[in-house]
């Protein structure tokens, strides 16, 4: 008996040390982050610089894919039918939890099909205007739009992408008729407010900054409740004359559903930690983002409470596409 019990203890010690050596295993090959919108845009710089700091944490090489299309639904249910292993990943926006209100069929679920790994960052966007275009503050800018309805244009990075549904609350709350025009990355959709070929657009803090203090592009406003620190002249929406109005923009990374929490887990850890140093805090704050970090259980319960809000930004405005 006393044999028996002993073979019995060493096979369970030596499976939990197989299974503790498969955790621990983790990464076993390159880690590809998808970001499901244009290169160029704020999502991508963050990608981009969380990907070299995760690279060298993790001991594996980290890839970034550019995935654009359906306002971000390409890429993210790529990722949804991905295999659950951790080593395929996505940098979403509050675009993710605004498809479902706008699209008539959106390929997976936003909550049920990915496993919640950390809110990344918040970022306001910024109310932008092409230099020749004859107004020079918010106030100027709606009654522009309302002396000309459907004839001002504001560009975005998609359809439903985030860019349009903060121009489509900003239409709403001022009660004036802007026409929208979708690009495939907000990178392209700047470079057409530089050209004059749009008017504005509703842009993130990155574009703002590699064209304002240039004198290429004006900044109205930026849409959160406060300055940011970045454009301190620039005010809020509130204090420009839109009162109620505060749109701040968040980034979280998911994995597939199903993923082992050991995985996501760990995945949280090195992201708090490279996240958390003065070098990647130098590094968002230069490309015009606020670190922000959660729990994985944290973040399901915001973009649970963040499809409900922008749903309701959604029915406001009255934006539906197919």
């Amino acid at each position: 008996m006393k044999k028996l019990l002993s073979i019995v203890c060493t096979a369970t010690c030596l499976t939990l040390s197989a299974g503790q050596a498969v955790a621990q295993a983790y990464p076993t090959k390159p880690i590809k982050i998808v970001v499901p919108f244009g290169p160029g845009g704020f999502t991508d710089v963050v990608a981009r610089i969380l990907g070299v700091k995760l690279g060298e944490s993790l001991g594996q090489s980290v890839v970034i894919e550019n995935k654009p299309g359906a306002g971000s639904m390409i890429g993210t249910d790529q990722v949804a039918k991905s295999a659950p292993d951790g080593h395929t990943l996505l940098i979403v926006s509050s675009t993710h939890v605004i498809s479902p209100w706008i699209y008539k069929s959106v390929p997976y679920d936003p909550i049920k099909s990915f496993a919640p790994v950390t809110k990344l960052v918040d970022s306001p966007y910024v109310l932008l205007t092409n230099p020749k275009v004859p107004a020079k503050n918010v106030q100027e800018f709606i009654a522009l739009a309302k002396a000309n309805p459907d004839k001002i244009h504001f560009a975005s990075s998609g359809n439903g992408s985030a860019q349009h549904l903060i121009g489509g609350m900003f239409a709403s709350m001022t009660k004036t008729q802007l026409k929208h025009v979708p690009y495939r990355s907000s990178n392209l959709a700047t470079t057409d407010v530089v050209a004059g070929v749009v008017e504005s657009s509703f842009a993130g803090v990155p574009n703002a900054l590699s064209q304002v203090p240039n004198g290429r592009l004006n900044a109205l406003a930026v849409t959160s409740a406060k300055r940011i620190p970045q454009l301190p002249n620039v005010p809020t929406m509130q204090e420009a004359g839109v009162p109620g109005y505060d749109a701040t923009i968040w980034l979280a990374l998911l994995a597939p559903a199903g993923t082992p929490a050991h995985i996501v887990n760990k995945l949280n850890a090195e992201v708090a930690k490279i996240m958390n140093t003065a070098e990647t805090n130098k590094a968002m704050f230069e490309a015009g983002v606020e670190v922000s970090l959660s729990t994985p259980e944290a973040l399901t319960q915001l973009m649970t409470s963040e499809m409900s809000k922008w749903g309701k930004v959604v029915k406001d405005a009255g934006i539906k596409l197919e």
